[in-house]
């Protein structure tokens, strides 16, 4: 799974952070930028305009009714702000619009029923001010979710982070074992080694954002280098991978399997030092698939070993493993995360079905109905992941 010369989890795709942050997936929650539930038809809809400012946050809500409605936020200040529409006793969220420019008019589009409302205004560089109370007598309200802060992720985080350690200490050793494979002429021994390495390392998905430069020289691509397979710049899992099965001699390989060694050992080296950030935590556990539908399952990371399908289900390895470390924030918070972690199991149960005995079936190689029960589930897991990066998403409180 990677972008250009550098791996992709080495970069922030803004079109990732877009989806996570604004997608209303499967009801979970209404925590959207400009998102309306699939039935509703906005210009049917009641509309409310709903002031954002620190003066007269939620003013103009002043007949409050039942039902799936839009208001109109309208920042008229000088400066951006984010607005949460909340339970203003527990804070619960209902709805959420980010990046209100100024002078502009937002649209938030949520289900009310019978309950406590008030909108909370955050102006980038102040503090927040929560608007009056609006109560609703009667009605079935659409979900909401207690804010996750940064302190919430801490411990997480700090769990996951030590767990890449441990893999990082493995990628270390397996990467030696190629090493050396290569080293004594062995090439099917070398090609024997190189998927267990190159597997162990993309179960990591949800640290490479920490990896920084070291991944692209892991793990990146020919894409973007000048020479493309045959340029100097070209090192790592996949420049070893194109030699192994393109037919190139040991002694080629030499430099390139030891130069992954060096790499990926002083990256174990260093991550004693590193510190993730817990604010990307859930987001990383939508990116990994994301990212897995967009390169594994093109098969535009395959340079001759055709281990696509053993790549995704590593990336799966990693996005439930992210998912494990989430689990007590999103236990009440995502309404059906036990239909997600089924979905999960089951993704693993179609993957390994083109596993048998170590041997991978190549993309090329599926059946028409193989490859849609691939990437419907995966495709499936994407959409549901969104809203895991959005409840994940730190906010402000005050």
């Amino acid at each position: 799974m990677v972008l250009s010369g550098l791996s992709w989890r080495s970069l922030r795709p803004w079109a990732v952070v877009g989806v996570a942050v604004v997608c209303l997936v499967a009801g979970v929650l209404a925590l959207t930028h400009d998102s309306r539930p699939a039935h509703a038809d906005p210009a049917a809809l009641p509309h409310t305009t709903v002031e954002v400012s620190a003066s007269r946050c939620g003013r103009g809500w002043s007949a409050p009714v039942s039902g799936v409605q839009v208001f109109d936020l309208h920042n008229p200040t000088d400066g951006a702000a984010e607005v949460l529409l909340e339970d203003p006793k527990s804070q619960a969220v209902y709805g959420e619009v980010e990046d209100i420019g100024p002078g502009t008019t937002r649209e938030l589009t949520v289900r009310l029923g019978k309950g406590a409302y008030a909108f909370k205004c955050v102006p980038d560089d102040a503090d927040a001010v929560t608007g009056p109370t609006v109560r609703i007598s009667k009605g079935r309200s659409g979900p909401a979710a207690a804010p996750v802060t940064e302190h919430d992720l801490i411990p997480p985080a700090l769990a996951y982070q030590k767990w890449v350690g441990g893999g990082l200490s493995d990628t270390v050793r397996l990467t030696t074992a190629l090493r050396d494979a290569v080293d004594r002429g062995d090439l099917a021994a070398a090609r024997a080694a190189w998927l267990p390495a190159h597997l162990e390392y993309e179960r990591l998905g949800a640290a490479y954002d920490a990896f920084g430069d070291a991944d692209g020289a892991i793990n990146g691509t020919d894409a973007g280098l000048p020479g493309g397979v045959h340029d100097k710049d070209f090192t790592g899992f996949h420049r070893i991978e194109y030699g192994l099965w393109h037919g190139e001699s040991a002694a080629s390989l030499r430099g390139p399997a030891a130069g992954l060694v060096k790499a990926v050992t002083a990256l174990r080296d260093d991550w004693a030092q590193t510190r993730m950030d817990p604010a990307q935590l859930g987001l990383r556990a939508h990116e990994i698939l994301e990212n897995t539908v967009q390169f594994e399952l093109t098969g535009r990371t395959d340079y001759g070993s055709g281990s696509n399908l053993a790549t995704a289900r590593a990336n799966l390895d990693g996005t439930v493993e992210v998912m494990s470390r989430l689990h007590p924030l999103l236990a009440t918070r995502y309404a059906d995360l036990a239909g997600l972690e089924s979905e999960l199991k089951q993704a693993g149960t179609v993957l390994d079905g083109f596993g048998h005995g170590g041997a991978w079936t190549p993309l090329g190689k599926l059946g028409h109905r193989q490859r849609e029960d691939v990437d419907a589930v995966l495709g499936d897991l994407v959409e549901r992941l969104a809203s895991v990066a959005t409840l994940c998403d730190p906010r402000r409180t005050v």
